[in-house]
């Protein structure tokens, strides 16, 4: 059984710091996607080694990030997983550190964004033939006003939630995780 949605909102600066990070936002990014793994199992997902995987989800788990998942059949190495099924940001203060955090968070996630998309532009042909070519690449230039930019974020992060891999407990066979990246933002040359 899936588990319950649970969106974690993030205040404090350290909380937001330690996220700033690319092999720990590499790591959450793909324990929410594909469910617990061990740090040996993320390391080639993330392009780390198991050491620092490992350091970096101890690092994770400190702030209530990660946690171990069920203990593996051997005792020996056990799986961590994703504390959390998102995370809201718009309680940040409005001091300096704070927001060079939120900025530095989102340029790492921008990072992986961009990671992960030429991985898989790479490796899209020799992917089994349902799946080729079913990736999409939108770009739109809309006209918005910032109560309606809110409103078409809340209106696709709705639409999207049905489908988040550690909520869902109605996937049909053949289901495989899939990553989604929407950003929308005022153009830096808006007048």
């Amino acid at each position: 059984m899936a588990r319950p949605e649970n969106r974690r909102e993030i205040r404090d600066v350290r909380m937001l710091s330690a996220l700033a990070h690319p092999v720990r936002t590499a790591l959450l990014s793909h324990l929410m996607a594909v469910g617990p793994r061990t740090a040996s199992e993320c390391a080639d997902a993330v392009g780390a080694s198991p050491s620092n995987c490992s350091w970096h989800l101890r690092q994770l788990e400190k702030f209530g990030f990660v946690e171990r998942a069920e203990d593996a059949a051997d005792g020996r190495e056990r799986p961590w997983r994703a504390a959390a099924t998102g995370f809201d940001f718009s309680q940040i203060d409005d001091e300096p550190a704070a927001q060079a955090a939120l900025q530095t968070y989102g340029a790492v996630r921008l990072d992986e964004e961009t990671r992960l998309a030429r991985a898989y532009l790479r490796r899209e042909d020799e992917l089994p033939e349902e799946w080729r070519r079913t990736g999409d690449f939108s770009t739109y230039g809309i006209l918005v006003t910032p109560e309606e930019l809110r409103e078409l974020g809340a209106r696709l992060d709705a639409a999207i939630r049905p489908y988040l891999t550690a909520t869902r407990d109605d996937a049909p066979d053949g289901a495989r995780p899939v990553h989604v990246f929407l950003s929308a933002f005022l153009r830096p040359d808006a007048p």
